[in-house]
C-alpha cells in the first residue's frame, strides 16, 4: 500500500505540461507562458508588440483619457462598476496614493477571484479595494450597504479579453467550445438552450435589434430549420457552420468577409441577450445620478451602437432635468496608436457626465 501511495506521489510530482505541436502554441491551453506575465514577462511583451492580447490577459482601452477625465484625488471613494482583469481598477488605485477607496463589481465569479487576488499581490488590499460578486445594476445596493456616495465610476461594457479567448466560455467563433456566452456562467441559461426551440421570428428580432444583422432573416431561417431536422446547435463551431449555411446565396468573393462579420454580430446578439445586457445597462443608467456624490464623475466605454445609443439619450435626458452639470457632447475613441497597439480597441466609444 505504502508503495503505491509513493508511486503514486512520483506520478504526480513529475507530471509534465502539455506540450505543442510545432514552434509556436496555437491554443487556448498550450500557451502557458501568456498565463503567466509575472514569470514570463519578455514573452508578454512579445505578444502585445505585435499587436496581440496574451492569453489570460485583458489590455485595458483608454486609460489616459478616462483618468484625464476623472481627476481622481486622494482620499475619494469610487466604483469600478465591471472589475474585469483590474488594469482600469490598478490605474484608479495608484491615484488614489493609499489614501481612499474603490468599490470593483463583476459577475464572473472566475475571473474576480483571479483578479482579486491579482491586485492583491501589488499591494491593494482589503484597506483599499473591495471586491463585489455582484452585477452593476445593482449601484444602488453597493451605496447603501457601504454608506457612501462615489466621487468617480467607471464602466467598461466591453467583453474581456480573457473571456473572449478561454474556449470553454463559448464567446468566440473562432475556436471550438461549447455555446455558452454567459458572463457568470454558474446563473441563467446557456445561448445553446436560448437557442434550442427558439422561432424563427424571435431569433430574428433578436439579431436586429441587439446586433442590426442585415442577414438576420436568412440565419434565424437556417437555425431553426436545422434544429427542427434534428441538428443540434450546441458549440460555437456547430453555430458558424449554421452562419455559413445561411449565406450560401451571397457571391463566393463576398463570402468569407460576410461570414466573418455576421458570425461577430450573431455571438454578439446572444451574448446581450443571454446576459440581458440592455436591461441591466438601462437599469444602471437610471440609478447612476443617486449614487454619484455632488459634483462626481462618471465615464463609460461602449462597444457597440445599442450600448452607444442608451448612454448617449441617459445623459441628455439627465443634463435636461438638471441632474448632470455637463456631459460629453462628442464621444471620445482611443488613438490611432492605440488601436495599433490592440486591435479590439477600434470600436470603443467613450461618454462621460458630470454630477450637478
Amino acid at each position: 500500500m505504502e508503495n503505491q501511495e509513493k508511486q503514486a506521489n512520483q506520478e504526480q510530482q513529475h507530471k509534465r505540461r502539455v506540450r505543442y505541436s510545432g514552434t509556436h502554441p496555437k491554443t487556448y491551453k498550450e500557451k502557458y507562458k501568456e498565463h503567466q506575465p509575472e514569470k514570463y514577462a519578455d514573452t508578454i511583451q512579445k505578444v502585445i508588440s505585435k499587436g496581440s492580447t496574451p492569453a489570460g490577459m485583458h489590455i485595458s482601452i483608454c486609460v489616459k483619457e478616462i483618468l484625464d477625465f476623472l481627476q481622481i484625488q486622494p482620499g475619494q471613494t469610487g466604483l469600478d462598476a465591471t472589475l474585469g482583469y483590474g488594469g482600469h481598477t490598478k490605474a484608479m488605485l495608484e491615484c488614489l496614493k493609499g489614501e481612499g477607496h474603490i468599490y470593483a463589481l463583476d459577475v464572473d465569479p472566475i475571473e474576480s477571484a483571479k483578479t482579486k487576488e491579482r491586485l492583491e499581490k501589488l499591494g491593494f488590499g482589503e484597506e483599499i479595494l473591495t471586491v463585489r460578486l455582484q452585477n452593476f445594476a445593482d449601484i444602488d445596493q453597493v451605496s447603501k450597504e457601504t454608506g457612501k456616495k462615489f466621487d468617480f465610476i467607471l464602466a467598461d461594457l466591453g467583453v474581456s479579453s480573457m473571456q473572449i479567448d478561454n474556449p470553454d466560455r463559448g464567446f468566440s467563433y473562432k475556436v471550438e467550445g461549447p455555446l455558452d456566452l454567459r458572463m457568470n456562467p454558474q446563473k441563467g441559461i446557456s445561448a445553446a438552450r436560448r437557442l434550442a426551440g427558439i422561432s424563427q421570428e424571435e431569433l430574428q428580432g433578436m439579431l436586429i435589434e441587439n446586433a442590426d444583422e442585415p442577414y438576420a432573416e436568412e440565419i434565424a431561417k437556417t437555425v431553426v430549420n436545422l434544429q427542427k431536422r434534428g441538428k443540434k446547435i450546441e458549440t460555437t463551431t456547430q453555430l458558424k457552420e449554421a452562419i455559413e449555411q445561411a449565406l450560401r446565396f451571397l457571391p463566393e468573393a463576398e463570402r468569407k468577409e460576410a461570414l466573418k462579420k455576421s458570425c461577430q454580430r450573431t455571438f454578439q446578439a446572444l451574448r446581450i441577450d443571454v446576459n440581458s445586457e440592455y436591461e441591466v445597462l438601462y437599469t444602471f443608467l437610471e440609478k447612476l445620478p443617486e449614487v454619484l456624490a455632488p459634483n462626481g464623475r462618471v465615464a463609460i466605454l461602449t462597444f457597440h451602437s445599442g450600448e452607444d445609443r442608451l448612454v448617449k439619450k441617459s445623459f441628455k435626458q439627465f443634463k435636461k432635468e438638471g441632474l448632470y452639470s455637463e456631459i460629453s457632447e462628442e464621444v471620445i475613441r482611443p488613438s490611432a496608436e492605440e488601436c495599433a497597439r490592440n486591435g479590439r480597441a477600434k470600436s470603443t466609444k467613450m461618454r462621460w457626465a458630470i454630477r450637478e
